[in-house]
């Protein structure tokens, strides 16, 4: 370690040599100052933090932006880009239950007007949705004319042969329709009689539905006094 006695010596020599001496001497006395600033157990002092730099991540923690991250599944596009953020799990949706057949009491029954040719009369019976549930109906109606009294007047109609079932879906307030003909008889001479009514059973029903009759004579016997229906289509057959 350089002392002041040293610097009184060298201050005394040429001015050259006493500019040299006092550099060398600053120099040292930095030195010296440095080394006491040192924690004295050769350990190095702490860094400085600059204004501007990210804080340290706390000790053993998860961020809450991770943590946010953890509860979504990011939603990739093609460019592997974060499109949307959505749940990693949701309900999975009910499967809706298969409609059910229309029962008498949520139908109400009408029948269309008549489309008449070769003889043949040819009406749709009708049947709405009344209830606020979506049902079905398949196959073929019941039906049968009655006088004012609810007497049957003629056999039971015949289902027209080569008629496929199809089962329709009615919404409330839709419609399903049945074709219902017979040969007018004054054409094929049988047997007529004015109905008063239609009674309509919907599909695998037993309860009906009472239209009134508005279509003119029926036959009711003798030939060709049949009435056939066919099966139930989706519409109103108009």
């Amino acid at each position: 370690m350089i002392t002041l006695g040293v610097l009184r010596t060298m201050a005394n020599k040429s001015p050259s040599v006493h500019r040299t001496a006092l550099l060398a001497g600053t120099a040292a006395l930095l030195g010296l100052l440095t080394a006491c600033g040192s924690g004295g157990d050769g350990t190095a002092s702490s860094p400085t933090t600059l204004s501007g730099t990210a804080a340290p991540a706390s000790d053993g923690g998860t961020s809450a932006a991770a943590t946010a991250t953890d509860s979504v599944t990011q939603s990739t596009g093609p460019s592997g880009e974060a499109a949307s953020a959505k749940p990693s799990k949701t309900a999975s949706s009910a499967v809706a239950a298969a409609s059910g057949r229309c029962h008498t009491s949520e139908l109400k029954a009408t029948v269309g007007r008549n489309d008449p040719g070769a003889g043949q009369e040819n009406f749709p019976i009708v049947l709405t949705n009344t209830s606020s549930h979506t049902c079905t109906v398949r196959g073929f109606p019941g039906a049968a004319f009655v006088d004012a009294s609810g007497k049957q007047l003629g056999p039971d109609p015949k289902r027209e042969s080569g008629s496929a079932p199809t089962t329709v879906t009615l919404a409330p307030g839709h419609s399903a329709w049945a074709g219902l003909t017979f040969s007018n008889p004054e054409v094929s001479g049988a047997n007529p009689a004015t109905p008063a009514a239609l009674l309509v059973t919907p599909p695998d029903e037993r309860a009906s539905l009472k239209v009134t009759w508005t279509g003119g004579q029926v036959p009711v016997s003798g030939n060709s006094s049949s009435v056939f229906l066919t099966v139930f289509n989706p519409g109103t057959g108009a």
